[in-house]
């Protein structure tokens, strides 16, 4: 399998996709191990900070270490292919977009990798499919909501969707999207909120990370 194949098929298992960015490349590490005690094996990280850059690097390093064997990290917020370029060097698995710019699915179908562009209308999503996307997101998923997924994934027969941005941890919330049609569900700060990054609550992220697993389990 291609490294676009084993990313995309660890996302549709894992049912969610957990991001988030933090300044401080310790916590940052600190947040990824626990997400990959809770069971994690695939997650984003977006590039939202000057430090995002330098603290991917502390992570893939890890990796090269031999910590967290398996995980596939991706990055997100990646809107220019110089981005790109520079965190693909940095070896990221994977990318994702929060718009649709089809110079950077070029860039990752050049690395054989998978591109999740962000898209909130039919255009955006049909572009989106014209540059290799096999998944994509639809964000911001809580100005759109559920019942936007139902309404044009007939148009878009086999596409799949992944909303981020508004889905809570919980199970009517979860259960809603992937009833709508989605494949999986972007998690941000309903699973890393900002208390828990800045006070270091891993205790809470790995007991929450656990809830959730086992939520999208129980739907999917």
């Amino acid at each position: 399998m291609s490294k676009k194949d084993i990313v995309l098929d660890a996302i549709l298992k894992q049912g969610t996709l957990p991001l988030f960015f933090y300044k401080d490349p310790e916590v940052s590490l600190q947040i990824t191990r626990t997400l990959y005690k809770a069971g994690i094996r695939v997650f984003e990280y977006t590039n939202r900070g000057a430090a995002a850059l330098e603290n991917f690097k502390v992570l893939k390093q890890a990796l090269v270490n031999g910590e967290m064997p398996g995980l596939e990290l991706g990055i997100g917020t990646i809107k220019s292919v110089q981005e790109g370029e520079a965190f693909i060097a940095a070896g990221a698995d994977f990318i994702v977009s929060p718009i649709v710019n089809p110079e950077v699915g070029k860039l990752v179908a050049q690395h054989n990798l998978l591109w999740i562009p962000g898209c909130m209308t039919p255009t955006e999503i049909y572009t989106a499919q014209q540059n290799g996307a096999a998944l994509i997101k639809i964000f911001p998923a809580n100005i759109l909501g559920p019942e936007f997924v139902s309404s044009i994934k007939d148009l878009f027969a086999g596409q799949l969707f992944m909303p981020t941005g508004g889905v809570d941890l919980n199970h009517d919330s979860i259960s809603t999207w992937f009833k709508a049609g989605v494949c999986a569900v972007g998690m941000g700060s309903k699973l890393i909120s900002k208390s828990v990054l800045e006070n270091q609550e891993y205790d809470k992220l790995y007991n929450d990370t656990l809830k959730l697993l086992e939520i999208v389990q129980t739907i999917k």
